[in-house]
C-alpha cells in the first residue's frame, strides 16, 4: 500500500475547527431557524395583542404611634420608637373587615367589561349610564348580563337564563323588568361609537369581592423603617388607585376610632359619677344647713385657734387619704362590674399609685389589640385567646394592687385618726356640736374636690376625642405604572426569540442524534481511520449521471477526475505495462458502486487510457441501464459458463465519445454465480485483459449480501469501497473494517458517494471544482 494513508486530509481537526464544524452543521439549516424566529415573533405579537394588560399601582404610608393628644410623650416614646408592631398593622390592613368596607364604599360588587373579538377587557365604567338598583347585602350569588347597544335600543341578555330583553329608546325605566340595574344614555350621545358592541356587567357578593381584594393587596415593609408599601394589580389603573386610596382611608378611620374609644369610655364613666356626686353634695349642704339652724352654730372660739391649726394640717392629710380611698373604691367598683375582659378601664382619674396607673394603661392597650385581632381573626384565634388570658391576669393584678393600696391608706388613716384624737384632747372645750359641723364640712370639701377633679378629666378626654391625630401618615397616594406589569413586551419578545432559536436547534439536534446514517468523511474516519478516503462524490441534481463528455467541466466530472487521480496513489507500482485492476464494491446495494464504476472508468478513459469495465455483479446487474443495452446481451456469465465463448465477443462500446472505453456486461443472470466465479475463467479473463488495457474496472456484488466479491478479491490491485452519505448506516462501516483488518479485501480505500454540497460542513466540494476552468454554459 502507498503512503496515501498519511494524507493531510485525514489529520484530526483542532478544537477551533471542531467548533466551527459543529456550528456549520446547524447553519446549513438556517432557513429553519429563520422560520422559527418569524413564527416566534408573530406568536409573541399575537400574544401581546390579545392578552389583557395588567397594571400595578402602589402607595406608601407611615404608621404613627398611638399617643394621647394632651399628654406629654414619655421617655420610652422619645428614646425608643420600636413600639409599633408592623406585622399586626399589616394583618389589619389585609383583614376581611377592612376589605369589605372598601367594597361597600366603592360599590365594587358591580364590575364592567368590554367584549372584543378575541379578549374581554375590564373597564372602570361604561360609556352610557348604569344605575344599580339593589343593595350590596341583597347580592347572594354571582350574575352576569350582556348589554348590546343597537341602533335604537338596548338589548340585555341574562347569562344564566339566556333571556333577552329589548329596551327601545335606550331607557329601561319605561318597561317593567327584574334587572338589578337601570340603563340610559347621556345627552348628545353618539350611538355610532358603541353600536353593536358587547358590554358585560357582573354582580358578585361582597364577601367574594372582598376576598379578591384581600388576596390581591400586597403590603411590604420598606427596609427597617415604619413605612409600608401597598400595591394592587388589575386590568384598570383607575380601579387600582381607587381601591388603594380607599383602603388607606378606611384603615386610618379604623385606627382613629380605636383610639377615640378610650376617650369615649372615660367621658361616659365621669358622666355617670357626676350624677352621684351631685346628689351627695346636695345632701351634705342640706345637712349642714339643717344642723346649724337647729343648734344655732355660727363660729369657733378664738382660744381654740392654735389647736385647730394643728388639727387642720392633720385633717388635710386625712382628707387626701380619704380622697384616695374614695377614688380607689370607685375604680374597684368599676373593675368588679361584669362587663367582659375586652372593655376598657378609665385612666388618669386621680389614683396616686403609679403601679395601678401603669397596669390600667397596659390593660387598655392589650384590650385594643385584642379587639382588632378579634374582628379579623375570630374568637378562636390563638393570639386572641392569648391576649384574653393576659387581660384576665392584668385585671387580677389591678384588683390586688387596689386592695393593697386601700390597706395602706386605711393604715395611714388610722394613724392620722390617733393624731386627731390627740389634737382633739387639746380643744376638748370646743362644743361637740361644732365638731360635728367640722366633720360634715370636711365631707363636703372632699366631694367638691372630687367633683372638680373629674370635671377637669372630662374636659381633657373631650379635647382628646376632638383632636385625635390620624393613625397613619400618607407618604404617597396610589400611583400607577404607565406600562403594564403583565404581559411584559420586552420579556415576551426575548423569550420568543430564544424559543425561535432553541426549538429548531433542539429538533435538529434530536434528528441528528437519532440519525444513524453517515454524513461525511469524519464518520468514516471515526470508525476506520486506517483506511484512506480517495474521493467524495457530490450529490448532483440532474438526470445525466454519466460522464459522457470527456471535456465535461461540471462538478461531477471534476470529482471523478480527482477520484481517478487519487486512485493512482493507492495502486501498487508494477513493472511493465500490465493493466491495473480496480474493484468497486459496497456493503449493501444502493450505495452507488455501479455509478462510481462507470464514471471512474470514463474519467480514466478521458485521459486517453484504455479502460475495460466489467459487470461482475451477476445477481443484480445495473450497467446496462446506463447505456440502454439489452439486459440479456451475452456477457461475463456467458463467458464463465461456456468454455468456447471468447470474452472479446462480449465487448461493447457504450459511449461514442470514449473510443478507448470497452464494457463487458454481466450477461444472463445465472443460477450459480459463486460457482462460475471460481471455475478459473474469471482469472483467465483478467490476465488476458491486462495485456490489452491500462485499467480494468470491475463492478462487483455487495459484500454483506453475497460472497461473490471475496471469491475473486485476490485478483484486485485496489478495492474501492463505496459508502453513501445519508444512506449507509454507521454500524455497517464496522463490516468494512472487519474485511480490511482480516485481509479479505486487498488495498481498500473508501469513496463517499452522494455528498450534499449545500449541507457540507468541513472539507467538501463546496470549495469549488471549477477553479481555473471558467463557468459551464
Amino acid at each position: 500500500m502507498s503512503d496515501f494513508t498519511a494524507s493531510p486530509y485525514q489529520t484530526t481537526n483542532d478544537k477551533g475547527e471542531s467548533i466551527k464544524n459543529e456550528v456549520q452543521k446547524y447553519l446549513v439549516y438556517w432557513y429553519w431557524f429563520a422560520l422559527g424566529l418569524i413564527i416566534a415573533i408573530i406568536g409573541a405579537y399575537l400574544y401581546l395583542r390579545y392578552t389583557p394588560k395588567v397594571y400595578n399601582s402602589s402607595a406608601k404610608i407611615k404608621i404613627l404611634n398611638k399617643t394621647k393628644g394632651l399628654e406629654l410623650p414619655s421617655a420610652a416614646f422619645v428614646f425608643n420608637r420600636s413600639n409599633i408592631n408592623l406585622e399586626n398593622e399589616i394583618e389589619v390592613l389585609k383583614s376581611l373587615r377592612i376589605s369589605e368596607a372598601v367594597v361597600d364604599q366603592l360599590d365594587l360588587t358591580m364590575r364592567f367589561y368590554v367584549e372584543g373579538s378575541v379578549i374581554t377587557t375590564e373597564v372602570s365604567q361604561f360609556p352610557f349610564h348604569i344605575l344599580k338598583t339593589v343593595s350590596n347585602d341583597s347580592i347572594f350569588k354571582g350574575s352576569s348580563y350582556r348589554i348590546i347597544v343597537k341602533s335604537s335600543a338596548f338589548e340585555v341578555t341574562d347569562s344564566s337564563t339566556h333571556q333577552v330583553l329589548v329596551f327601545p329608546g335606550f331607557d329601561t325605566t319605561k318597561i317593567n323588568h327584574n334587572l338589578p340595574f337601570e340603563l340610559s344614555l347621556p345627552q348628545n350621545f353618539d350611538i355610532s361609537t358603541t353600536e353593536d358592541k358587547v358590554y358585560i356587567v357582573n354582580f358578585s357578593p361582597v364577601s367574594a369581592i372582598a376576598n379578591g381584594i384581600k388576596g390581591g393587596i400586597g403590603v411590604n415593609i420598606l427596609g427597617t423603617s415604619d413605612l409600608l408599601q401597598l400595591s394592587f394589580t388589575s386590568q384598570s389603573k383607575a380601579k387600582n388607585e381607587r381601591v388603594i386610596n380607599t383602603l388607606i382611608d378606611v384603615f386610618n378611620e379604623d385606627g382613629i376610632n380605636d383610639r377615640q374609644e378610650i376617650s369615649r369610655r372615660t367621658i361616659d364613666f365621669i358622666d355617670e359619677r357626676f350624677g352621684l356626686l351631685a346628689k351627695e353634695l346636695d345632701s351634705i349642704e342640706s345637712g349642714i344647713k339643717d344642723y346649724k339652724q337647729k343648734n344655732d352654730i355660727i363660729t369657733l372660739e378664738s382660744d381654740a385657734e392654735l389647736g385647730l391649726s394643728q388639727r387642720t394640717a392633720s385633717e388635710q392629710e386625712l382628707f387626701t387619704i380619704e380622697n384616695q380611698l374614695m377614688i380607689s373604691s370607685l375604680l374597684k367598683e368599676t373593675i368588679e362590674r361584669p362587663n367582659g375582659t375586652s372593655d376598657l378601664l378609665p385612666e388618669n382619674i386621680g389614683v396616686s399609685n403609679a403601679s395601678i396607673n401603669s397596669l390600667i394603661t397596659n390593660y387598655n392597650l392589650i384590650a385594643l389589640e385584642r379587639n382588632n385581632l378579634l374582628t379579623s381573626g375570630g374568637v378562636n384565634n390563638p393570639n386572641v385567646i392569648a391576649l384574653s388570658s393576659k387581660l384576665n391576669d392584668l385585671k387580677s393584678n389591678i384588683f390586688v394592687s387596689i386592695s393593697s393600696y386601700r390597706k395602706q391608706l386605711e393604715a395611714s388613716k388610722m394613724q392620722l385618726a390617733r393624731e386627731n384624737r390627740k389634737f382633739a384632747s387639746q380643744v376638748y372645750q370646743l362644743p361637740v356640736k361644732e365638731k360635728i359641723i367640722t366633720d360634715i364640712t370636711r365631707q363636703r370639701e372632699i366631694k367638691q374636690s372630687l367633683y372638680l377633679f373629674l370635671l377637669q378629666k372630662r374636659e381633657e378626654a373631650a379635647i382628646n376625642l376632638a383632636i385625635t391625630e390620624p393613625s397613619i401618615k400618607v407618604v404617597e397616594y396610589a400611583i400607577s405604572n404607565w406600562s403594564p406589569v403583565s404581559p411584559n413586551a420586552r420579556s415576551i419578545y426575548i423569550q420568543a426569540l430564544a424559543a425561535g432559536l432553541i426549538i429548531p436547534f433542539g429538533i435538529i439536534y434530536l434528528l441528528m442524534l437519532l440519525d444513524t446514517k453517515i454524513k461525511g468523511r469524519d464518520d468514516l474516519l471515526a470508525v476506520n481511520p486506517k483506511v484512506p478516503i480517495v474521493g467524495e462524490i457530490p450529490k448532483v441534481k440532474t438526470d445525466n449521471l454519466i460522464f459522457n463528455d470527456p471535456d465535461d467541466r461540471s462538478v461531477q466530472a471534476e470529482a471523478f477526475r480527482i477520484l481517478s487521480s487519487n486512485v493512482n496513489y493507492i495502486l501498487p507500482v508494477k513493472v511493465g505495462e500490465a493493466a491495473k485492476v480496480i474493484y468497486c464494491t459496497s456493503t449493501i446495494k444502493g450505495e452507488g458502486k455501479t455509478y462510481v464504476s462507470i464514471n471512474l472508468s470514463l474519467a480514466l478513459s478521458s485521459i486517453n487510457k484504455r479502460v475495460l469495465l466489467i459487470g461482475a455483479d451477476l445477481r443484480n446487474p445495473q450497467i446496462h441501464t446506463h447505456i440502454n443495452a439489452d439486459k440479456d446481451k451475452p456477457g461475463l456469465s456467458n463467458y464463465l459458463h461456456d468454455g468456447a465463448f471468447r470474452w472479446q465477443d462480449a465487448l461493447i462500446k457504450g459511449f461514442e465519445r470514449h473510443p478507448n472505453h470497452d464494457i463487458i456486461l454481466s450477461g444472463t443472470i445465472p443460477p450459480n454465480p459463486a460457482h462460475l466465479l471460481t471455475n478459473g475463467r474469471f482469472s483467465k479473463l483478467i490476465e488476458e485483459a491486462k495485456l490489452e488495457y491500462d485499467y480494468i474496472i470491475v463492478d462487483t456484488a455487495p459484500t454483506i449480501l453475497v460472497t461473490d466479491t471475496m471469491l475473486i478479491s485476490q485478483l484486485a490491485d485496489a478495492t474501492i469501497y463505496l459508502a453513501r452519505a445519508n444512506y449507509t448506516e454507521k454500524k455497517l462501516l464496522n463490516y468494512s473494517k472487519d474485511l480490511f483488518e482480516s485481509g479479505k479485501l486487498k488495498n481498500v480505500a473508501y469513496v463517499l458517494n452522494s455528498v450534499d454540497t449545500n449541507k457540507s460542513y468541513g472539507y467538501g466540494y463546496n470549495y469549488g471544482y471549477n477553479y481555473g476552468y471558467g463557468n459551464k454554459k
